[in-house]
């Protein structure tokens, strides 16, 4: 016996447990009813077939609701129109057709409902048993349509449940492909900016080390500090990705407070690098923050890469409600038409995801300029996080 075969037992014989306690109420309420009804048939075989009809159907409800309704539907009309007391013989019917329209099976359980109703009334007047007033009829049948729209209610409610289920479900699956694209930019700032001043440092110490040994100690070292941050902030995204809480970031999640330190290790590749800034400095939301100084990271790794420039100027404008930023080189340029890569798409997205915009024009020296603008509000000013 395999390991599954226990558990579709145990499956089966829990699906029994509503049949056999159906068919045993069934069953023993109508001998119980007949003694208040001694002017209906006496109980028989017949009877307690016809009882057994509707729970033996029961097993068969999820996957065959449908079938279910129609023996139940057939079995109890029988059962009354034979003049059996009138008990919980109705019990299945109504188990029955809530699960059928729980099912959505909605017509069905309509049409079971008046087919049991009027199949009684009228199976009655042919029959000439006139036992029940006009009062007692119209009761019954007020009493299958709450039954009926009980059920409706019933299958609203839990439509509605899965529809909030599924919306809260779409809502994490989007988050989530938004947390997994801002990881994606930032492996992208990371490596790509790293890499680019590790490989022109590298070739720097590739130069020097025969003729000038003593100064290629220095771009070595610049290669070891490099490499070594690099390793820090990968460390960092990776214990995201791995959802790890054992231990907090060894360092903050870069802004523009760490922009000095960028602009000296991107002057270590060789390039003149100097600020400027306007207005008034003050604490940006952090998101903004980050932004910012992601853009300028792959600003910095795109001139050091493609550029051949000399001098490099990164501009901070703070203004009232927005903030913006550009970064000029001299160097060979761009053509009008840009083929833009991956670190261009993730610079817009990254400004476009906070309501701002990102520009690539030609720069007044002719080189290369990237400008990024922010928006700002009163809240964010008074609540940078």
């Amino acid at each position: 016996m395999t390991s599954s075969e226990p558990t579709s037992t145990r499956r089966r014989l829990r699906r029994l447990w509503l049949p056999l306690a159906i068919g045993l109420v069934q069953v023993a309420g109508s001998y119980g009813a007949y003694r208040g009804q001694l002017e209906r048939r006496e109980p028989d075989a017949l009877m307690v077939v016809l009882a057994l009809i509707g729970p033996i159907a029961l097993y068969w409800l999820r996957q065959r609701p449908v079938l279910v309704l129609t023996a139940t539907t057939i079995s109890t009309l029988t059962f009354m129109l034979l003049q059996y007391p009138y008990g919980p013989v109705i019990l299945s019917f109504v188990i029955s057709v809530f699960s059928a329209v729980i099912a959505g099976h909605r017509l069905a359980g309509w049409v079971a409902a008046a087919a049991l109703y009027f199949g009684h009334v009228l199976g009655r007047i042919a029959l000439g048993i006139n036992e029940d007033g006009i009062y007692q009829s119209l009761a019954v049948g007020a009493w299958f349509v709450v039954m009926v729209i009980v059920a409706e209610l019933v299958r609203n409610g839990r439509e509605r449940s899965a529809a909030v289920a599924r919306t809260r479900k779409q809502e994490e699956l989007r988050r989530a492909g938004e947390e997994r694209l801002r990881i994606a930019q930032e492996l992208h700032d990371v490596v790509a900016h790293h890499i680019s001043l590790i490989n022109v440092q590298a070739g720097v110490a590739l130069h020097l080390v025969d003729r000038q040994p003593e100064q290629a100690g220095t771009a070595l070292a610049a290669i070891k500090e490099a490499s070594k941050e690099a390793l820090v902030e990968l460390r960092s995204i990776v214990g995201v990705l791995r959802q790890s809480d054992e231990s907090a970031p060894r360092q903050p999640v870069p802004g523009l407070e760490r922009l000095e330190h960028l602009l000296s290790r991107t002057s270590g590749a060789g390039l003149e690098v100097y600020k400027t800034s306007a207005g008034l400095p003050h604490a940006l939301p952090t998101s903004v923050d980050r932004a910012a100084f992601r853009i300028i990271q792959e600003s910095l790794t795109n001139v050091v890469r493609h550029s051949g420039a000399t001098k490099v100027g990164v501009h901070l404008q703070y203004g009232g409600t927005f903030f913006e930023l550009w970064v000029d080189d001299d160097g060979n340029g761009v053509p009008e038409t840009v083929v833009e890569g991956n670190g261009l798409v993730g610079m817009r997205e990254r400004a476009t995801a906070l309501g701002g915009t990102m520009t690539t024009t030609r720069s007044p020296s002719g080189g290369f300029r990237v400008t990024a603008h922010f928006p700002l509000s009163a809240e964010d000013e008074r609540d940078p996080d």
